[in-house]
């Protein structure tokens, strides 16, 4: 079974519920870049302000300080893991690369969640975040398709990208998540 996995697809695809019940039923660390960014921004700290007013823009934060905590997180596992939200970008993905073959620890599998832009946005309203209102919900989605949507053929050139849709239930979802897995 794969398990280093990285999970792609646009704001609202359910990536974070997929890592979720896929890292929960397989024992895996789950990396979720999001969930990380947003306990720093609550924490209240110089750099959690300065993280919210990039993730209430719509932009992505930097480079560099997603790929330190994931760093962080990492070397400490020796076992499987599941990144979730990274890397976010081709320039992220070669960093990434590098960071895993200094530790040993190669990508084995990225999922890529397709789901159409008014299904995400129906999905991302209803979740009702401060910072999923219409205006930045759209700018999120012009940036992952200027930005992120290349990690999708970046991963199929390595032939280690597996699609699956993401518009059924979260059960259909998983199940053919963990046949892909397996």
């Amino acid at each position: 079974m794969s398990n280093r996995l990285i999970f792609l697809g646009p704001p609202g695809a359910g990536k974070g519920t997929q890592a979720q019940r896929v890292s929960e039923s397989n024992n895996l660390l789950h990396l979720s870049t999001g969930d990380l960014l947003r306990a720093e921004v609550k924490s209240e700290s110089e750099l959690g302000k300065q993280i919210s007013v990039v993730m209430n823009s719509g932009e992505l934060v930097s480079d560099e300080l997603v790929l330190s905590i994931v760093e962080s997180k990492l070397v400490s596992k020796n076992s499987g893991w599941l990144l979730d939200g990274f890397p976010r970008n081709v320039t992220q993905a070669e960093a990434l690369q590098s960071l895993l073959e200094k530790i040993n620890q190669p990508v084995e599998l990225v999922i890529f969640l397709e789901v159409n832009d008014e299904l995400l946005l129906h999905r991302l309203i209803a979740r009702g975040r401060a910072d999923d209102n219409e205006e930045v919900i759209r700018n999120r989605l012009k940036v992952y398709r200027e930005k992120t949507a290349p990690l999708v053929q970046h991963y199929t050139d390595q032939g280690i990208l597996k699609s699956v849709k993401g518009d059924g239930s979260i059960e259909s979802i998983e199940t053919l998540i963990q046949a892909i897995l397996v």
